[in-house]
């Protein structure tokens, strides 16, 4: 049954390994003397058993394998020992040398087996990192289009200097800051600032590098080096937090601490008492940790993989363990508690107009358009039922919004800044500035409406935050985001938030997250490449959708779904693999401390330990395998 269920934890380490350079097979040592151990244990069952060799030849894998798997090991454990670690493994460490002196070869090739599958499966729950940065470089192009007079010529990144005119073909991402001096457009800036926006690019908009230019070209003037530019910072905030990241110690190490002394006392009794190292042997065997080895890691892989079937992605197994200890909720706004998605939710309209009549123009003019504010005034307009008429003659001249003929009538969307550069009757009168995102309509030459839109809080944001406190004892609940204070403070209310933090940059959202996580054991929920610093530097980071892969590649935990329902499952899962895996490994103890007290006495031999122990085992086991079945409830939302 050990070999049965070890193997099963090394094809998944095998199949999430990295096996692409000598360095990456050293990282991978602990999965190399586990693949070598399960090799030379058949080898030697086969020449013993299937071939019948008679001499000690059949011995000569199991000696291999100590040779080359154990004695790795044990210089590992000897580190730990002088650090003062005292973990689940350090049982097994002592089984294997008493194995050894006593000649009981396979039992100490086994215990080397169980000691290198549990090791990998924890190098695999703590190797994610790397794989960030490696994301993050990989956005970028490697190549800018310099203007040089007439012509234009690729140039390393690393050659772009302040002052150059560089071309931004459509849907290029843009290699650094700068401002638009030629062209007219827009850029996606979502993965950079949380906005869901495009943001409409003209001559002396500025651009940030990182952000995805839309379908029209434009040329702009760099005002910072790329190694300067936004793009770069966050990468370096990011680099930084991966160097600070705490290295959490598994589950099997805190009850190890406990049981390791406790089994090495009892063993050491029996020999002093009875002058016998056998039963200092058998003692050892019946209590050899498998429960915290292997009925550990497969609640783990159980629950991982129930997370799979419900669209939860477990990127580091650790995140499982550690988001029942969290008592910080710390989220980011656009995407994560809002839908991403800004809603039409005020039509002031001027005195000689009508509502209808005005929607109906503007949803006729903005079916051109393809800004999500459109998309919000079209969708407006469907639920009134209103039909809505030909428009002629669109065009969006820089700086002066989208206009178009519709039935006739002139019409033009624009913001307070352009009105203000045009001589427009009752321009005057604009209703005062609020919160969230607006755009004014001009009908004929005459002030016309203005439309304000808001972002919508997902339908279960506030139940959700609501049962934070009572059902998962959280004890703050903060809101952190890029946003215009007005904003987040209105989706504060709505959510029942009363901790905000707006207009934070990604350093700045990074520096909170570290703080609170230095009180208390944080949880980051966001979905934008802005988020994936603080995701990182939280306890447990959470990202919803998927939005971003340098975002994903951040996260602990991916949310496929965008729903706050799939986060309360996910703490769901992890709270009963928590309770599933200390039943499996605190009951596997107590039932091994029984057996050591009848070894210690002298009622169970090595081989009789060993067969008890194998039941023990497999009763852990099984139970462990409950973690991979979904439970009647799983959310209580």
């Amino acid at each position: 049954m050990r070999l049965i269920a070890t193997s099963s934890l090394l094809k998944w380490s095998l199949a999430h390994g990295s096996w692409n350079s000598f360095s990456g097979l050293w990282q991978q040592k602990s999965t190399i003397i586990a693949v070598l151990s399960v090799i030379a244990i058949i080898l030697h069952l086969s020449l013993r058993f299937g071939f019948h060799v008679k001499s000690d030849d059949y011995q000569i894998p199991l000696l291999a394998t100590l040779v080359v798997g154990g004695l790795p090991l044990l210089y590992d454990l000897a580190r730990k020992l002088l650090k003062r670690e005292f973990g689940s493994d350090l049982l097994g460490g002592i089984s294997i040398i008493t194995s050894v002196v006593l000649g009981e070869y396979l039992a100490g090739s086994i215990i080397v087996l169980m000691l290198a599958g549990g090791e990998a499966l924890e190098n695999y729950a703590l190797r994610s990192a790397s794989s960030v940065l490696a994301a993050l470089a990989k956005r970028m192009p490697s190549i800018a289009h310099r203007k040089q007079e007439l012509e234009i010529i690729d140039v390393a990144l690393k050659d772009v200097v302040v002052g150059d005119t560089l071309v931004v073909y459509p849907h290029d991402i843009c290699p650094a800051d700068g401002v638009v001096i030629d062209g007219h457009g827009v850029m996606d800036e979502s993965y950079l600032t949380g906005e869901p926006f495009q943001i409409t690019k003209t001559s002396g908009s500025t651009v940030i590098s990182g952000a995805i230019n839309g379908e029209s070209a434009l040329t702009i003037r760099t005002t910072k080096c790329v190694a300067d530019s936004r793009y770069a910072k966050i990468m370096e905030v990011m680099r930084e937090s991966e160097d600070k990241k705490p290295q959490l110690r598994r589950l099997g190490d805190r009850l190890g601490a406990i049981y390791t002394p406790l089994a090495l006392t009892v063993a050491s009794f029996a020999w002093a008492v009875s002058g016998d190292p056998i039963r200092f042997l058998a003692v050892l065997v019946i209590a050899t940790p498998c429960p915290l080895l292997i009925a550990i890691p497969i609640a783990i892989i159980g629950s991982i993989s129930l997370c799979a079937r419900r669209a939860i992605i477990v990127k580091s197994p650790v995140v499982l363990e550690q988001i029942a200890e969290c008592r910080t909720a710390i989220f980011d706004k656009t995407g994560t508690l809002t839908y991403g998605e800004p809603k039409l939710t005020e039509q002031l309209i001027a005195p000689s107009f009508e509502k209808k009549e005005v929607l109906t123009l503007v949803a006729s003019l903005e079916g051109y358009s393809k800004h999500p504010l459109a998309r919000a005034i079209l969708a407006a307009a469907k639920s009134e039922g209103i039909v809505v008429p030909e428009c002629t003659e669109v065009s969006e001249p820089p700086g002066k919004g989208l206009r178009g003929t519709v039935s006739g009538r002139l019409v033009q969307i624009t913001s307070r800044k352009q009105l203000g550069t045009q001589q427009v009757t009752g321009g005057d009168k604009l209703p005062p500035v609020t919160g969230g995102l607006e755009c004014l309509v001009v009908i004929d030459g005459k002030y016309a409406a203005t439309f304000r839109f808001r972002d919508a809080p997902r339908a279960e944001s506030r139940s959700f935050v609501s049962h934070l406190r009572p059902k998962h004892d959280f004890s703050r609940v903060m809101i952190v985001s890029g946003d215009r204070e007005s904003e987040v403070r209105y989706l504060a209310e709505l959510v029942g938030i009363t901790e905000i933090f707006a207009q934070q940059s990604p350093e700045e959202k990074l520096a909170i997250v570290r703080k609170e996580t230095l009180e208390s054991k944080t949880l980051y929920v966001g979905d934008g490449i802005n988020d994936a610093p603080s995701m990182m530097a939280a306890t447990v980071g959470m990202a919803i959708g998927q939005n971003s892969d340098v975002t994903a590649e951040a996260a602990g935990v991916v949310i496929m779904d965008n729903s706050l329902e799939k986060v309360d499952e996910f703490m769901h899962i992890s709270r009963r693999m928590r309770l599933i895996a200390i039943q499996s490994a605190v009951g596997g103890m107590a039932l091994s401390a029984i057996g050591m007290f009848f070894a210690s006495t002298g009622h169970l031999s090595p081989v009789s330990g060993a067969i008890i122990q194998e039941v023990i085992d497999i009763l852990s086991v099984l139970n462990a395998l409950r973690a991979a079945f979904p439970p009647r409830v799983i959310h209580d939302l």
